[in-house]
């Protein structure tokens, strides 16, 4: 170790003036080369280093103050964006109970008028059978009295000769005339 405090105290060792030459002695050399570069580093470059150091620390500042700026925003987005799902949610449970009971008072509604539907089809073929029935009865009557009538004139044709015949209608005459005349009287 004294060779070494030795280096830096005594110029023994170093060379004349007007000589070139390396120092190959490298214990005595780089303490001293590192320790001037040392300072002349921090003597110029301190300015500049702490500069550098609160350019960068503004940086880095600033990007914290963004990056909340930005989480705070997107924090109240978030809770908009919440607050209109509940809302929808709740709309949309609202347009689902009233779907579900307007589908219900359809489907009474559809029932409903499904049986009064089914009522009046019901009446019209009542009507239908009832007007069918009178017809059929009527068309029967119309047959019978028909046949009735046939076979009355029939057995009167056969009754009948031309004096009977002759005094019937003269009897019709003299009812339609005294009934003409009593009409003019009238």
């Amino acid at each position: 170790m004294k060779n070494v405090t030795d280096s830096f105290v005594s110029f023994g060792h170093w060379p004349y003036a007007g000589s070139f030459g390396f120092n190959t002695d490298i214990l005595a050399t780089n303490p001293i080369n590192l320790s001037v570069v040392i300072g002349v580093l921090i003597f110029f470059g301190k300015g500049v280093l702490s500069d550098l150091l609160d350019n960068r620390k503004q940086k880095i500042l600033n990007s914290i103050r963004n990056s909340e700026e930005l989480r705070g925003g997107a924090i109240d987005q978030l809770e908009k964006a919440r607050a209109r799902l509940r809302k929808v949610e709740m709309e949309a449970d609202q347009f689902r109970v009233n779907g579900y009971s307007e589908i219900e008072r359809e489907k009474l509604n559809l029932i409903n008028s499904t049986y009064k539907t089914l009522e009046q089809l019901e009446n019209y073929k009542n009507e239908t059978i009832q007007f069918e029935q009178q017809r059929a009865l009527n068309q029967v009557r119309q047959r019978v009295f028909q046949q009735a009538l046939q076979g009355a004139l029939g057995t009167l044709n056969s009754c009948l000769n031309n004096e009977l015949h002759l005094r019937t209608i003269n009897v019709n005459i003299g009812m339609f005339g005294a009934i003409k005349t009593k009409e003019i009287t009238d």
